[in-house]
């Protein structure tokens, strides 16, 4: 289970997209979607490897996304938001 402030700073973290920092809890599948096409076009070998798991995480949200019909991030299961978050290097430290 997530923890309600892990999941509510996730949300509230900014991801640029769209030409500006918009909140995680706001992007739309369209947004989610760009990102995974981004990252994935962006995959490459050696360093750029690297993002190939971020890329993959980003397609997974696009299709939890579209399973729960959720029209934002938000409006997903604070469990998936929990789990995808890591994954996607949005909220908490990344360290």
């Amino acid at each position: 289970m997530a923890e309600k402030t892990d999941v509510q700073q996730a949300l509230q973290q900014t991801v640029f997209i769209r030409g500006e920092n918009r909140p995680f809890g706001e992007l739309t599948l369209g947004d989610a979607r760009t990102r995974a096409d981004e990252l994935k076009a962006a995959t490459g070998w050696g360093p750029t490897m690297r993002v190939a798991p971020v890329a993959r995480a980003w397609r997974e949200l696009t299709m939890k996304m579209e399973q729960a019909g959720a029209g934002t991030v938000a409006e997903l299961d604070p469990d998936v938001i929990g789990e995808l978050a890591k994954k996607l290097w949005v909220g908490g430290s990344l360290l």
